[in-house]
């Protein structure tokens, strides 16, 4: 008896001394995340009234119906522990606690997500995770929560700085114990190459740092500074082969609504959809433009973006400010997306017959000198010719033109 009992004990410890990479994931994001989040807009003047309004605006305005599921609090939610060393939230600002707030979230068919940090406090100045992982997973799974965005402030410094691939599988193993499936977004700025490792930790890692709303820009805030649409864009380059389902790029989340300019919406939403990227709104969608819930809610161009295969778009073709980017997509087909990156109009023809449309990573080939694709126009799903004759592409200042190939029959 004692034998299979100590049997037992050896077989149970072995189970926890499994190399991270061997510790099976559940697959909670097959398509990228696509939801709304509190800090792009709000910062930290969040409160309970707001997030229950905006997850009434998103059934209201068709984003739910959409494909948008998770509602995310970001920073400052947070107020202190308890005397067990539970996190609890801010009071004030949410006096009905996060478990009511995850149940009237949940009864308009949508998720709750929450943020905390690596750190000894949050970028806010809250109370971080670090050295209570497991106590923060376990109330988070209390209170219903679907998705924790995972900081990185406050984790020191130089030598004294944590090992994010210990400091995120320890909140990894924790989230796993909690009993309850919860996606887990890695928002480490991109610094350590999380493309590389996160894959066995995360469903989504951030590739940089802070987007700001901005074209083509640098905003500074002291010691560090947030990019601009096309800076992060840029920046995805060569990352493509570690993105897939389960598992995505995080380019950082939707400025569309708060960029001053239409043209720009519309070109930061075609990109990050032809990036595969996770759809987290950062706007007001409570007082939302109808324009910009027009862009937000395009089924053409979420359908591209939730693509089953998963493969994620590449600079297909670059002549001076214009760029051409491609993307792969179930039954045969490809997304093309046209971009003017300037401020003046441009126009651009693509001579499909010319143009080998192949894609190294995927091992995915177009074969438009051989094959017919009926195109698509993908902002109004309307039939616009076909890859017979070449294409001529009028593009606005900042603007981008996205076209889907169908074979024809």
């Amino acid at each position: 008896m004692f034998r299979h009992v100590l049997a037992a004990m050896m077989a149970l410890a072995a189970s926890w001394a499994m190399p991270l990479a061997a510790q099976p994931l559940p697959v909670l994001a097959a398509t990228p995340p696509m939801g709304w989040n509190s800090w792009n807009r709000y910062g930290c003047g969040i409160d309970e009234k707001l997030i229950r309004g905006v997850a009434d605006a998103m059934v209201a305005n068709g984003m739910r119906d959409a494909g948008y599921t998770f509602v995310n609090i970001d920073d400052c939610w947070q107020g202190e522990r308890d005397p067990d060393g539970y996190i609890q939230a801010d009071a004030q600002r949410f006096p009905s606690g996060i478990r009511a707030l995850a149940d009237y979230v949940h009864t308009r068919g949508l998720k709750l997500g929450i943020y905390s940090d690596a750190g000894s406090k949050t970028c806010g100045g809250r109370a971080g995770s670090q050295g209570h992982e497991y106590q923060d997973a376990r109330q988070y799974a209390r209170w219903g929560v679907d998705y924790l965005k995972y900081d990185w402030c406050n984790t020191g410094t130089g030598a004294a700085q944590r090992n994010p691939r210990e400091a995120y599988a320890t909140m990894r193993d924790a989230l796993d114990k909690a009993g309850r499936p919860i996606v887990f977004s890695i928002c480490e700025w991109g610094d350590s190459k999380p493309w590389e490792w996160a894959q066995a930790i995360g469903q989504l890692w951030r590739t940089t740092g802070d987007i700001g709303n901005c074209w083509d820009c640098h905003l500074g805030h002291g010691g560090w500074s947030s990019l601009g649409v096309l800076q992060i864009l840029d920046k995805q380059d060569g990352l493509r082969s570690f993105a897939g389902p389960g598992h995505w790029n995080d380019p950082d989340m939707l400025e569309v609504g708060n960029l001053p300019d239409l043209n720009a919406n519309r070109s930061h939403f075609a990109l990050w959809a032809m990036l595969a990227a996770p759809l987290i709104v950062g706007t007001d969608v409570v007082g939302m433009k109808p324009e910009i819930t027009r862009i937000l809610t395009n089924p053409h161009l979420i359908a591209i973006d939730q693509d089953a295969l998963g493969i994620q778009g590449f600079a297909w073709l670059r002549s001076g400010d214009v760029e051409v980017w491609a993307r792969p997509l179930a039954g045969e087909r490809w997304a093309v997306a046209v971009l003017n990156r300037s401020a003046q109009p441009q126009t651009h023809v693509i001579d499909w017959s010319g143009e080998p449309l192949s894609d190294n990573v995927s091992q995915k080939s177009a074969d438009l000198g051989k094959r017919r694709f009926k195109l698509v126009d993908g902002w109004t799903g309307k039939a616009t010719g076909d890859t017979a004759t070449p294409l001529k592409v009028s593009l606005a200042p900042r603007d981008t033109a996205v076209f889907i190939l169908e074979p024809a029959a």
